[in-house]
């Protein structure tokens, strides 16, 4: 009897090694500063300085048209650079009766500052109160402030208000423009939010402890911790009031202006406009609010971001 063998397997064809694969290219890092913000790029650079280009240039283009005669804001080519008749065009913005420009820097100074104080402080007060004192209605009163900043007073404020300041007998005043403004839902809830983040219920609670009273909590710790909050608050109040157009417009005469309505009898005290004189008031009324950039451009910027990481 034969034995049948098995085949044997056949051995295994070795397979050609496979290339090493390329290194994968790095990317480049971003430098970073010694403060650990990555440095800008130079496109970065670009962009930036196209914006600041363009936020700057309507400016520039009003001290152009202020400094020459009326004539060269309609001309081809336009003027891109300034003439020589700034200072003359300034006095007689100054000295025109028909504007009275200087009544009107000096109502809007007033009605303004008073109105960013009063919204400055009561807003730190109410803030201050919704935010820790515990006292019964708060919610629906901060549900009422929150509804009252749904409601446009342009639209719907407007007639009923005007009708109180004919019964008061506040026509043609400066306070039938400042008691509308004196508070503002906004501010009191931008306060709450700030004080609610800002402070920790420990440091009140110890304050307690140690004798404290309410208003001593407030003025001791609650307003210098609302201070960069203040600064911006204060910053955005000034500048709606400063540039409020249509409430004065109804309840003041051409006699008693803003400085709105100053820079708008300047446009409507000839036949044509006369677009010089016009440039000319309306760079007079930003001076207050750019002195106000330049003092307070740092605690503004600070308060910012510190509101934006809150």
């Amino acid at each position: 009897m034969s034995t049948a063998t098995a085949p044997r397997p056949a051995a295994p064809v070795a397979e050609p090694p496979k290339p090493p694969k390329p290194p994968r290219r790095k990317r480049a890092k971003r430098p970073i500063e010694s403060d650990g913000v990555f440095a800008p790029t130079v496109m970065t650079r670009i962009g930036l300085a196209f914006v600041a280009v363009l936020s700057i240039f309507p400016l520039y283009w009003m001290i152009v048209i202020a400094s020459r005669v009326s004539s060269d804001a309609s001309g081809f080519p336009p003027a891109l650079l300034p003439g020589g008749n700034l200072g003359e065009h300034i006095q007689e913005a100054l000295t025109n009766p028909e504007a009275n420009l200087l009544l009107g820097l000096r109502n809007s100074l007033i009605i303004t500052g008073t109105v960013t104080f009063s919204v400055v402080l009561l807003s730190t007060l109410a803030g201050f109160a919704f935010a820790k004192l515990r006292f019964r209605g708060s919610k629906i009163l901060m549900a009422t402030v929150l509804f009252s900043m749904m409601v446009p007073l342009q639209q719907l404020g407007v007639v009923p208000l005007y009708m109180v300041m004919v019964e008061l007998e506040w026509l043609d005043t400066l306070q039938a423009v400042i008691l509308p403004f004196l508070i503002n839902g906004f501010g009191i809830f931008m306060m709450r939010q700030y004080v609610d983040q800002a402070i920790p219920d420990e440091i009140i609670e110890a304050a307690r402890i140690d004798g404290a009273t309410t208003f001593g909590i407030w003025w001791r710790i609650v307003l210098p911790a609302l201070r960069p909050a203040m600064v911006v608050l204060g910053l955005l109040t000034f500048m709606l009031n400063w540039n409020e157009f249509l409430w004065p417009f109804m309840v003041l005469s051409e006699q008693n202006p803003t400085i709105q309505l100053a820079i708008r009898q300047i446009s409507t005290a000839t036949w044509a406009a006369d677009l010089s004189m016009i440039f000319t008031g309306t760079l007079i009324s930003i001076i207050p609010i750019a002195i106000l950039f330049v003092v307070f451009g740092r605690q503004i910027v600070h308060g910012i971001m510190e509101g934006s990481g809150k």
